[in-house]
């Protein structure tokens, strides 16, 4: 017998809003420290996951308010804010 599953909800480390983890971009820090965006469409990287929406407000308010920071307890690389900032302009050039 098939249970009907409802999709995972997921709150942004930016707006704070709750939302289903699909609509969402997935940060991890990977059992060895790394920190990177999620690459699979799953979220199925292992690691601690922070998400956050794809718009370019909540990247901003993300990164203003050190959400990433908080939910991984520990600083973020300059490195994953320029890749996470290309992913939210990717993904709203697709939309347009």
């Amino acid at each position: 017998m098939r249970s009907n599953k409802q999709a995972a909800d997921r709150k942004c480390s930016g707006c704070g809003e709750t939302k289903p983890k699909r609509e969402m971009i997935r940060v991890v820090r990977s059992p060895e420290g790394e920190i990177t965006i999620d690459p699979t469409l799953n979220g199925k990287t292992p690691g601690r996951g922070a998400y956050i929406c794809r718009s370019a407000e909540c990247f901003e308010k993300a990164q203003k308010q050190k959400g990433l920071q908080r939910a991984f307890k520990g600083a973020v690389p300059d490195e994953v804010y320029r890749e996470l900032a290309e992913a939210v302009k990717r993904f709203n050039d697709d939309i347009s």
